[in-house]
Formats: C-alpha cells, structure tokens, sequence
C-alpha cells in the first residue's frame, strides 16, 4: 500500500506536519518582512547560507510548544563536505531568548560536537535569558559543554544583530569571533546600563564594532550576513574538525610547488629603519594571496594569518614594521598568544616572521601590562607542540625575539635568518644611549651589530641564512620534511603551563 492509503497514520502525522510549520514560521510574516527589512537574514536563512546546499538536519524542531524552536534552531550539517553542529538565535521569536528548552539545545549540540567530534558554530542575535527562565543552578549548562569542546574541536561564533547577556558568553568562548557592521555585544543592553548605572548610550557605543574590535572581545568584522557567514566557511576550510585528524592538505596544483622569490629584494628594504607592509611578504611567499588574516583590526603591530604552503595549512604570526617599527605591545601579544594556541590545538604549523627592535617601551606600554602579555606569548609559542618555523628577517632584539620563536633549540623544525639581520639585548643605536659611550665605541657596537646574523649562523642559532629569494623554498622544504613526523595519529595537545 503506498504512503498515501495508510489511514491509521494520516491524523497523526498530519499532526506532526502542523507542528513542523508553526516552527519554521518562526515569528510570523510580520516580524520576518522587519527583520529581513532591516537588512538581516533569519535564522533559518542564515543556517542556508552557512551550510551545503540541503545538508541541514534539524533537532529539537518541537521544543518550545507555543514558542517556535524556543527561539533557537539547531541541528547538523555540512561545509564543504565536513559534519558540523550549529546553533542560530530566532530574534523574530522572543527577542532570541533563551528558555528551557531553548538552553538545553545549545547544551546538546555542544554535546554532540564534541562526542562526534566535527566542529560546532553558534550564530548569534538574542537578548540572553528569557525572563523567569533563568533555569536555577543548570542555567549555564550550554556554556559548560561548550568549554568542554576548547581544544578539541574547532569553535565559531558570529553575531549578527544585538548580542546580550548569557548568550553573548558564547562569543568569547569561542576559538573565532566574527560580527557584522551592523551587530553589538554586551554584558547588559542599553536599557538595563541605564537603569543600573544611569549612563544612557546607543547600543552602537556600548558594544558596537569599534568596541568589540578595539576591546579584543570580536576578531574580525563583516559588513553583511552574507559575507560573515562565508568567511566563517574559509576559517573553517584551514582546519581539522577535531584535534584527533591533521588539517586537510590541498591537492598540489601549480601554486603550490617551489618558486623563488625576487619580489621580497624589492618588498623588503635593507635599511632597518624603512617600514613596509609584511602583507606583501605573506602575498609572495605562501601559495596565493588568498590568505585570512584574523584580528587584523587588534594588536596591530603582529599580523595573525591562516596561509597555505605547499597546499598545507599553516599559522602565520608575522611582526608589521608598519606599525611602531614592528614593537609588540600588549594587544598584539594577547592577541598572538591566543591565535598560537588555537593552532597548535589543531596542529597547524606555526610560521614566525620576526621583524621586530623588541617588546614596545614606555609608560603607556607598562600600564597595559606588556611584561605580562608578552610573558603569554612566549609561554604559548614554547608550550606549542605543532612543526615551527622561523625566519628573522632583518632585526630580532630582546624578548620580542623570545615570544617570536627565535631561541634555537626550542622544538622549531627550522630557524633561518637573512644575512645582515641584527640580533641583540638591544639596538647599536639604543644601546650607545644607554651606555652613554664615545664615537667610537658607538662605531664598534655598530658593525658588531651588522654582523650578529653571521656570528650566531657560526654558532648555528640559525640552521642557515638564506637569501630572501630562497625564502618560500626553504620554508616549503623544511615544512614539506617535517611532515613526516606525522606518520603517528593526530591526538589532543596536552598543556601543563599556566598562562601569565
């Protein structure tokens, strides 16, 4: 008999179908058209466009009753063929509160990111908890699985509209943080700031953009739903889904074998004291210039970037003598910190471009904490068990070479220097400041400086230097021979250190 002639199931699963409709119906035709109006795609819309198309596989369709989804649509899916959990708040349904049912949702596909091990992304526009919903002491239990998955498999967040209270805590948990032009994250909104603290201020200067970038809460900014939910596909695309696998490796292609590199003689000037962009240098050397720099709005001074080299993904942390001359400050040590152990948790490579006259000097600088960021630093890139690799390019002085990998014999799998790069405590110039010494002392620190890269290749603090045009060859083969390292299973990192 076909599935048309079965009477005795006709009234129930026509039952089940109303259900389903009243769910996908989210808030109604009314609040759907001002959402959508406002620029904004719904949840349902969004989970479209971030998954395959028709890989979406719903859960939790029924929970709320009267209350479609509770707020919150979830399930399983794929991006570019690869399993992922993921999570959207419905503002069209209650603001995108979180009920009871709704908040155990969230603690499920955490869950079961974590038990299948692929990826779990949280799509984020709600008001936190629901009034009188709070859930007792089993409230936080979403956030509670959610950090069981740090480290294991790889965590997104995007918000895409108004972010508060308890569902705003997903965003810092997260491994990466995207949110549009338009979005905005707090503790407490607008109103409960003015009637806690009697400060009135728009949602935009409480925890728009500008603040959540300039704060470090948020790492990158889009201008659109559209564009957030594709750059969250291309992070993704560098990774493992879970710390037990490799990163996927690209199939070799005519950009991903071995090339000079002339272009960096024109890119990098001689002179230490020229700036230029370290973008050009990332552009040159790795496969394409298609690479996805991370936080490029924080912590300036250190360009984060995910890159292929020999269809390989890799971690870049690279210093930006375009900004103070390459000193790291206290942001862009954070900020290096927390990029270096994400990659290392999912055994990326780590590449270090180190350009730098050291950690960033002053009373301003001390007041930020720079001894303390910087201690992070070093302690996460000495903590990091993935293949290493580093190339000082002209100039490495002080700690700022320590946090930039450059002590040999600390695990890198290569350490390269150009010839006449400096090497030091400190600069010649600021150490005949400092010593207050004559003429000729000052000439003599000079030239031991220009010859630093030689003294330490003898000693072979460097494994070789290279000449800027056998730049992407000596990385690529040196990554290309580590990789045998690598005929043991993938397994989770282990790390025993406490942070400074």
């Amino acid at each position: 008999m076909a599935d048309a002639e079965r009477p005795d199931w006709k009234d129930t699963l026509a039952d089940l179908k109303l259900r389903r409709e009243r769910s996908y119906a989210m808030g109604g035709p009314e609040r759907l058209a001002k959402h959508r109006g406002a620029g904004r795609l719904d949840a349902r819309a969004r989970i479209d466009a971030l998954l395959d198309p028709g890989s979406f596989r719903e859960i939790g369709t029924l929970v709320g009753g009267d209350v479609p989804a509770d707020g919150i649509v979830t399930g399983s899916g794929e991006i570019d063929g690869t399993p992922v959990m993921v999570g959207a708040e419905d503002f069209t349904t209650m603001a995108g509160t979180i009920g009871t049912g709704s908040n155990s949702k969230r603690h499920r596909i955490a869950e079961l990111a974590l038990r299948n091990r692929i990826p779990l992304v949280m799509l984020l526009e709600g008001a936190g908890f629901r009034p009188g919903k709070h859930g007792g002491g089993r409230a936080p239990i979403d956030l509670i699985a959610q950090a069981r998955c740090s480290g294991i498999v790889p965590t997104v967040a995007a918000i895409l509209g108004p972010s508060a209270g308890h569902g705003a805590l997903v965003a810092p948990v997260c491994d990466f943080r995207i949110m549009t032009a338009g979005a905005a994250i707090f503790t407490a909104g607008p109103p409960v700031v003015k009637e806690s603290t009697g400060e009135d201020i728009s949602k935009e200067d409480l925890g728009g953009p500008d603040v959540a970038i300039s704060s470090g809460v948020i790492h990158n900014v889009a201008p659109d739903d559209e564009a957030a939910l594709a750059d969250i596909r291309r992070y993704l695309s560098y990774f493992p889904p879970t710390s037990w696998s490799y990163p996927p490796t690209r199939p070799a292609d005519a950009s991903t074998g071995p090339r000079s590199t002339p272009e960096l003689l024109d890119i990098i000037p001689r002179d230490n004291r020229r700036v230029y962009d370290i973008r050009k240098v990332i552009d040159v050397v790795f496969d394409d210039p298609d690479w996805f720099e991370v936080q490029p709005g924080f912590g300036r001074g250190i360009v984060c970037a995910l890159a292929h080299l020999g269809g390989h993904p890799v971690a870049v942390v690279a210093n930006q003598p375009m900004v103070m001359a390459g000193s790291i400050d206290a942001d862009a040590a954070d900020k290096a910190a927390h990029f270096i152990m994400v990659a290392d948790s999912f055994h990326l490579p780590i590449v270090f471009l180190s350009d730098n006259p050291g950690m960033l000097p002053g009373s301003r600088s001390e007041r930020s904490g720079v001894l303390r960021a910087g201690a992070r630093m070093f302690a996460a890139q000495t903590m990091a068990s993935t293949l290493k690799l580093h190339l000082t390019l002209r100039k490495a002085y002080g700690f700022g070479s320590m946090v930039m990998s450059l002590l040999g014999f600390d695990d890198q799998v290569a350490t390269f220097g150009y010839p006449g790069s400096t090497l030091g405590a400190m600069s010649a110039a600021a150490l005949t400041r400092a010593a207050k010494v004559d003429a000729e002392a000052s000439e003599k620190l000079h030239e031991a400086e220009t010859q630093a890269s030689f003294r330490s290749a003898a000693k072979l603090s460097f494994d070789e230097l290279i000449d800027p045009r056998e730049t992407r060859d000596a990385l690529l083969t040196t990554l290309v021979r580590a990789m045998h390292s690598r005929a043991v299973p993938a397994e989770p990192v282990t790390r025993t250190a406490i942070l400074p």
